[in-house]
């Protein structure tokens, strides 16, 4: 199978090392933003044809779907091309920076009839896959989910402190991993929502913390802190306070509630979240079925999301913070 990805900065570099590890699957292109960064990331994986027009790279011979790693303000336009072009696409998170927009991703993707999946990366995080079959078979039931996601992140730079031409947000992006987690996990949609958020950075015009509860029709809470002014570890951590038990993801650990490891050798695929998304991707192309966080399955997040920027928008502003 021949495909495009699209994005040349840093986390186009975390999808192209997880589909090195994927037999039958060729990267025939690569679309970047920036010439030079593009020409030196397709010279370094051997990608016979890089360019900074996305158009261009569709065109080319064979190829069959394209991942999307590139700003979040170009998702859904990018998205949209794709399936327009007959092109499979997973587009990275969030499909959109609004409700509006990812209405026409998923519009655009019914019409076309080609697969379409979002990047929700947490929907498989090993600990993650462990948890949700015993949700879903009704051995374990979620009480709460408790989450921190913190950086230290106050000029645009990426996860490798690398300059970006965009401004990250830390609700329709960061916040967008933990709702649909939390959904997912539950199967239920969000009936709840409650949220605060900081004074906006006096530059880059964001707000720097933001804390967001949710609640479930039978119950279930969800607490998420989300931080870019955190000196300390980065990432995210989650905590599933169940009913029996209580279990605690972060990075590639996974441990019960009072430290212990959970052994997770029953579980079948990659360990690699990014590689175990990108199997499904390609796995439900071949089969012809929906793929796990369809665009889809994640519209509802966008609906949540939607919901908690209507409720921030109503509140009056706070100063700036420092810088």
């Amino acid at each position: 199978m021949k495909i495009c990805v699209a994005g040349e900065g840093a986390f186009g570099g975390v999808h192209l090392q997880s589909l090195a590890n994927i037999n039958g699957v060729d990267v025939a292109s690569l679309a970047g933003g920036v010439e030079a960064a593009t020409q030196e990331l397709a010279s370094r994986w051997r990608i016979p044809h890089w360019s900074t027009r996305l158009d261009e790279c569709l065109a080319q011979p064979g190829i069959e779907a394209v991942i999307l790693a590139t700003p979040t303000p170009l998702h859904a336009e990018q998205a949209i091309r794709c399936l327009q072009a007959g092109k499979h696409v997973i587009v990275e998170i969030p499909m959109a920076d609004s409700l509006q927009s990812a209405q026409r991703v998923l519009d655009a993707q019914k019409e076309s009839g080609r697969i379409a999946m979002v990047g929700h990366t947490y929907r498989f995080t090993p600990g993650h896959r462990w948890l949700r079959h015993r949700f879903a078979s009704g051995e374990l039931q979620l009480q709460q989910l408790q989450v921190q996601t913190w950086f230290l992140r106050r000029s645009n730079t990426n996860m490798f402190g690398q300059p970006r031409s965009w401004t990250d947000h830390l609700l329709w992006h960061h916040a967008c991993h933990t709702v649909d987690l939390f959904q997912y996990m539950t199967g239920e949609s969000v009936d709840e929502v409650c949220a605060l958020q900081g004074p906006p950075h006096p530059v880059l015009g964001i707000a720097m913390d933001m804390s967001i509860g949710l609640r479930t029709p039978s119950g279930a809470l969800c607490s998420l802190s989300l931080s870019f002014n955190n000196d300390g570890p980065l990432g995210s951590t989650f905590r599933f306070i169940c009913d029996k038990g209580t279990f605690v993801s972060q990075q590639r650990e996974f441990r019960d509630g009072k430290g212990e490891p959970i052994n997770l050798r029953e579980l079948e695929g990659p360990t690699s979240p990014v590689e175990a998304l990108q199997r499904e991707f390609f796995a439900a192309i071949r089969a012809g079925r929906e793929p796990n966080g369809s665009v889809t399955q994640s519209f509802d997040a966008m609906r949540t999301l939607d919901r908690i920027q209507a409720q921030l928008d109503s509140r009056p502003a706070r100063q700036s913070a420092s810088p």
